[in-house]
């Protein structure tokens, strides 16, 4: 993914930083099968019981009863397959039909105006999910450079405005297995951003 070229490093409020960290374990999630790291981070978190917390319980589970050669599997079928995959994770498909679309070309707009750059061996285009969540990740981390309104614009404009609909997709894919968990999570978690950056109108 893109990541900024320099933000300054303010102290993040906790709110904050958890949010952003939601964002880039999604963000994760989607751009490669999850590694080591990433099993120790979902078997170690403590479910609450407030009825956000429900499909932290939902993720938990699936990563503790996953087979990680079979994960491997899925996550080939769904994002990468013969060709293609089962779902191909892209703001260029959602909204428009086809890959490399005038969305990409509006990310990669953004991105240079917001001083992000390429990191290298990362190859897949700009408007990838994965991509889109680590970089709200970056901005909700740095707000001294990109207050609340510069997150709600890039949300609004690259994130909100379909990834809703992938993740609803994903939760009913033919191969999906753990990403069912991990779509029915970050419909979850959607659906409370978008309450959120309504309230910071």
């Amino acid at each position: 993914m893109a990541q900024p070229a320099h933000i300054s490093d303010p102290v993040v409020p906790e709110e904050e930083f958890a949010r952003a960290g939601v964002y880039s374990l999604i963000g994760t999630l989607l751009s490669a099968p999850p590694d080591q790291v990433v099993f120790d981070l979902l078997a170690s978190i403590e479910v609450g019981s407030e009825e956000t917390d429900l499909s932290w319980q939902a993720i938990k589970t699936a990563a503790l009863a996953v087979d990680r050669v079979e994960l491997e599997a899925e996550y080939h079928a769904l994002f990468i397959g013969l060709g293609r995959g089962e779902l191909l994770p892209y703001a260029s498909t959602y909204l428009t039909g086809f890959l490399q679309e005038q969305p990409l070309a509006d990310v990669r707009q953004d991105f240079a105006r917001l001083g992000f750059v390429r990191q290298e061996g990362v190859h897949e285009p700009e408007d990838h999910a994965g991509s889109l969540c680590q970089a709200m990740a970056a901005l909700i981390l740095a707000p001294d450079d990109y207050p609340a309104e510069e997150q709600r614009q890039f949300f609004t404009r690259h994130v909100g405005s379909w990834m809703s609909e992938f993740f609803s997709d994903l939760a009913v894919a033919k191969q999906a297995i753990f990403y069912r968990s991990v779509a029915e999570f970050s419909q979850t978690f959607m659906r409370i951003e978008k309450h959120y950056f309504s309230m910071e109108v």
